[in-house]
């Protein structure tokens, strides 16, 4: 564990951060990301204020990662049903292949 202290800037002030060494490359780029949608959220005009603006950034970026979840559920659960009917067939194809080398 050596953490250093990093100075950071989001939304043009300075952060003092420590962080693990090894999490520095992920660090970097959650900033990158973070600074890229502080920009959007400014760049649309409609809200002013360096507090409401990191508010409605964070609403956006959480609002999209419940999208993302979501979409991956929904990804799951075909997977699931689509392994789950394909198991059904394979049984039954095995059940059948019995029938026929006992009949």
């Amino acid at each position: 564990m050596n953490k250093k202290p990093l100075k950071v800037t989001i939304l043009d002030k300075e952060y003092l951060i420590t962080c693990e060494a090894e999490e520095l490359d992920s660090l970097h780029t959650a900033i990158n990301f973070l600074n890229t949608k502080v920009a959007e959220t400014k760049k649309n005009g409609s809200v002013i204020g360096s507090e409401r603006i990191a508010v409605m950034t964070a609403l956006n970026i959480a609002n999209e990662m419940l999208e993302h979840k979501k979409e991956n559920q929904d990804k799951k659960f075909k997977i699931d049903t689509t392994l789950n009917r394909l198991q059904n067939k394979i049984n039954d194809a095995l059940d059948i292949e019995k029938q026929l080398d006992y009949g």
